[in-house]
């Protein structure tokens, strides 16, 4: 299928995709700010750049976009231009994804990642569940935690 929408406009809309404070990354801020939780945001000295640190917990949260990262849900769709670019630039954020996590463990550190499919679309947790889920993992000493949209 043809893209409906200008190759010029269709650059412009993908470079106003930002990686930083997206929508769901602030939600989660906002509802473990507001139960009293603080933390770093987007340390570059953590493999990851995870977007929240909390050293206190010695624990990460990463809120992946199901897109960018690939995700098995109803909002990750593989385009239909470009597939050799895509299938590349998709599969190295997963290896990125993977490396991090992995020297991150070694490191003592504790990884939760929020999927977008769990803050929005048809398969969304009630949001106060997600955010009440988090700061119980943060409390605990779980090493992982996965939150991801209601099984459809």
């Amino acid at each position: 299928m043809a893209d409906i929408v200008s190759p010029e406009t269709r650059s412009r809309m993908m470079s106003g995709i930002r990686g930083k404070n997206t929508k769901p990354e602030m939600i989660v801020r906002r509802g473990l700010h507001g139960l009293g939780f603080r933390f770093r945001l987007h340390d570059n000295r953590l493999p990851g750049k995870p977007d929240l640190v909390f050293p206190r917990y010695r624990a990460v949260i990463f809120v992946h976009g199901c897109f960018w990262h690939g995700h098995d849900c109803h909002l990750f769709k593989w385009p239909s231009s470009r597939p050799e670019f895509w299938f590349a630039k998709i599969n190295r954020n997963r290896e990125v994804d993977d490396r991090s996590q992995v020297v991150l463990a070694q490191n003592g550190w504790r990884q939760c990642i929020v999927w977008e499919c769990a803050i929005k679309g048809r398969t969304r947790l009630p949001l106060e569940d997600l955010i009440a889920e988090c700061a119980l993992w943060l409390r605990a000493d779980a090493p992982k935690l996965e939150i991801r949209g209601r099984s459809a």
